[in-house]
């Protein structure tokens, strides 16, 4: 193939047989348009494989080749192949990150994961709050109701900060998605909290909730790690996870981390407030550990 073709900003493969295709009829068209459809298998496949699909000859399948510019099919073959991974590979990095590698072995993931995640919990050790914490749990504990919002992956440890107040009888509501979180804000007043869970804290349904709970004159609560995001300037409460929004999921993953552990400890310091309340709320009936062990 021409060195001109192989320079930084040259069209692609997938480019030149779309710029081809206007000009090609008959079987060489149906190859063209084979290609295009499935560059991953032809990148992957045998010239006869392909003439095979586009109900033509291995004889058609090199004279476009060589019509686009290359010396014959596995040259053509190679290009597809280099532009399918390159194409993996910036998809993977935008989707997991490059820290953890799509051909890594599982004790290589679990390293990374776990490696991670203890920074994340590093740093929530540092950057929480615990007075603000402090004056979150004293509200929860005497609130009217409690009303806690998270959306898609915040969700996870809002539902179960819900769960783990409901367990206990504090009056507690969760809700996602933008209408129910506007009804949940709207039945706030003095004395109640309104508490979420932002990665990005910039979500729109998540700002109108701390912001509606305010003029409800409920206390605004928002756990997240991104403190100097719009959530952090509306929020009465904001609660530093120590860990900011991530670009990839790894990263995600990290910070989640420090979002549960942050949950958690509001969860403790809610249930140290009303200690009579592990058992009283106890589904079996008062004086049942809300915990059994094994037996």
């Amino acid at each position: 193939m021409d060195s001109s073709m192989e320079r930084a900003g040259s069209p692609s493969p997938l480019q030149l047989v779309k710029r081809a295709l206007p000009e090609l009829n008959g079987a060489m068209q149906r190859v063209a348009e084979h290609i295009l459809a499935n560059p991953d298998e032809v990148a992957r496949g045998s010239i006869t494989k392909l003439a095979e699909a586009a109900q033509t000859s291995a004889a058609t399948v090199t004279r476009l080749s060589t019509h686009l510019g290359y010396v014959g099919y596995p040259a053509l073959r190679a290009a597809l192949a280099m532009e399918v991974g390159r194409g993996l590979e910036a998809g993977w990095a935008s989707d997991i990150g490059m820290a953890i590698g799509p051909a890594d072995p599982p004790e290589q993931v679990l390293n990374v994961l776990a490696s991670t995640q203890a920074n994340a919990l590093r740093n929530a050790l540092a950057a929480i709050d615990l007075t603000a914490a402090t004056r979150v749990a004293d509200a929860i504990a005497g609130a009217r109701r409690t009303h806690i919002y998270g959306e898609w992956g915040d969700a996870i440890p809002a539902r179960e900060l819900y769960i783990r107040l409901l367990r206990i009888g504090i009056p507690v509501g969760f809700f996602d998605g933008p209408q129910s979180s506007q009804i949940g804000a709207g039945l706030l007043g003095e004395g109640d909290v309104a508490l979420t869970v932002s990665r990005s804290g910039t979500d729109p349904t998540t700002l109108d909730f701390i912001e509606r709970a305010r003029e409800q004159g409920a206390l605004a609560v928002a756990i997240t790690g991104m403190p100097d995001a719009p959530i952090g300037r509306i929020a009465d409460v904001t609660l530093d996870t120590g860990t900011p929004n991530g670009a990839n999921w790894t990263e995600f993953f990290a910070g989640r981390a420090s979002d549960v552990l942050t949950a958690g400890l509001l969860f403790v310091l809610v249930a140290q407030r009303v200690p009579d309340h592990l058992t009283a709320h106890h589904p079996n009936g008062p004086g049942q550990p809300v915990v059994q062990r094994d037996t």
